[in-house]
């Protein structure tokens, strides 16, 4: 693949506090870390002059650059906790890296072995063709959430009563973050322009494509999912 734009940034963000999956951004999925996927995805796009990983981890650090990311710093312990947000992360990062105005940025998660290269190809042309807040990855719910219901003290309750007798089919797709990545430019970013706003565009791929890794039994079922995609 050619080099579309040598001033994109991929920014990836890595700390080492995960508690459902113990060390998840360096945990082995199909014998490599599962932060060097999104790293070596970065890298085979070719899209990217600068491959950044945030971490707070001197071990993930190591295995950052031991991929091809650089670490030109190690994050703050107070950007480093369950509650950060990922636009401060990333407004850390740009801040810290002295990046320039307008300059499109991609934050990549580590834990998005699933992506490929020809998606990042595909949600960089539609930032540079469309000037939409950021783009992101996303996916269908596989079963609509409007046939949803809670059930608490043994009772059953519909969350929307007036679709209980609808055909599926019949319903609205409804679509979610796919947990992958946001690309955008460092000014969207700076002026804290939430991600999912009315001029975000949604890059939609299939359930196969996405996985998100909270959980041991996600991780195992990401697995199969690669295997699927890219060992076949």
């Amino acid at each position: 693949m050619a080099l579309l734009d040598p001033q994109a940034i991929a920014l990836i963000p890595a700390r080492g506090g995960s508690k459902r999956i113990p060390h998840k951004n360096i945990k082995d999925f199909l014998g490599k870390p599962l932060i060097a996927y999104s790293i070596l995805t970065a890298r085979k796009s070719n899209l990217f002059s600068r491959i950044i990983a945030s971490t707070d981890c001197p071990t993930i650090a190591s295995i950052a650059q031991e991929y091809g990311a650089e670490v030109p710093f190690l994050r703050d312990a107070s950007l480093s906790d369950d509650f950060t947000p990922t636009l401060e992360v990333v407004l850390d990062a740009i801040e810290r890296c002295d990046l320039g105005d307008s300059v499109p940025l991609c934050c990549l998660y580590p834990t998005a072995p699933l992506l490929s290269p020809q998606t990042l190809h595909q949600a960089y042309q539609i930032l540079c063709d469309q000037s939409p807040s950021y783009v992101f990855s996303a996916t269908e719910f596989s079963f609509t959430p409007f046939r949803s219901f809670g059930f608490e003290n043994q009772t059953l309750q519909m969350l929307y009563p007036q679709y209980q007798n609808t055909r599926s089919q019949d319903l609205p797709s409804l679509y979610h973050d796919a947990g992958q990545f946001y690309f955008g430019l460092t000014d969207t970013f700076r002026h804290k322009i939430p991600i999912f706003s009315p001029k975000s565009h949604p890059l939609i791929l299939s359930n196969l494509q996405v996985q998100d890794i909270d959980t041991l039994q996600d991780f195992e079922l990401a697995k199969l999912k690669y295997k699927l995609l890219y060992e076949n």
